[in-house]
């Protein structure tokens, strides 16, 4: 069991742990009892009834919340050219080809948030896989991180786009502002992503799909969330 510390503990006493609350009134909640000192992110944990062990039930994507997610996101692209100047006038903090490969090979950096690819550039970006893959940064067609539109791509991260992909257990996890935000951004940007979800349902998947959401604060508690009003 893990140790809790004093203001998490007081967190806790703010609210009924078992309550299931509406989405507003579970925000309001995350803002007033988050426990740091520091402006934290609001997160939100998604429990899917979906089997992740069958590839017909993977949910994964990106969506560009309204409001962004109150962090400056570095972005690295992948490309050459003509490609590699649109990148550099798009905004993008790195820029490069082989040379960016052979740093991230040889000196392990990794100074970037998202990584975006030409497609061009794919069959030798592949072989940082084994380093890339594990921390959720490999360039994906899926998320749109693989693409010839590098303006669309760079400008989305930079404007608050988000990646989700269900784990092993069946949840979603994804940033959705900062405790900072108004009570408003928040729904807004939860609502988009949920929009996004629903969606998203396999085809496959069988029964309810929504089985549990639960807001918290970087440090905080998860309060739970009505799934019948979570998106709106």
């Amino acid at each position: 069991m893990p140790k809790h510390g004093k203001k998490y503990l007081n967190a806790v006493k703010e609210f009924e742990r078992n309550a299931v609350y509406e989405p507003a009134d579970a925000l309001e909640l995350v803002k007033k009892i988050a426990p740091g000192k520091f402006d934290e992110t609001v997160e939100v944990s998604i429990r899917l009834g979906v089997d992740p062990r069958h590839a017909d039930q993977q949910v994964r994507g990106a969506v560009v919340l309204p409001h962004g997610t109150g962090k400056t996101r570095t972005v690295l692209v992948f490309a050459k050219g003509d490609k590699a100047k649109e990148a550099e006038e798009s905004g993008a903090d790195f820029v490069g080809a082989e040379d960016m490969i052979a740093k991230i090979q040889q000196e392990g950096w990794l100074g970037f948030d998202v990584a975006i690819a030409t497609p061009d550039m794919m069959s030798t970006v592949g072989k940082l896989g084994r380093i890339l893959g594990p921390r959720g940064l490999m360039p994906n067609p899926k998320t749109g991180t693989v693409t010839f539109d590098i303006t669309k791509a760079v400008q989305e991260v930079k404007a608050g786009k988000i990646e989700y992909r269900v784990d092993k257990a069946g949840i979603i996890h994804a940033p959705i502002g900062k405790v900072s935000f108004s009570v408003e951004k928040l729904q807004e940007n939860l609502r988009t992503l949920m929009d996004v979800l629903n969606r998203a349902k396999p085809a496959s998947a069988k029964g309810q799909y929504l089985k549990g959401i639960s807001l918290s604060s970087t440090m905080g508690p998860g309060i739970k969330v009505n799934t019948q009003k979570a998106s709106f």
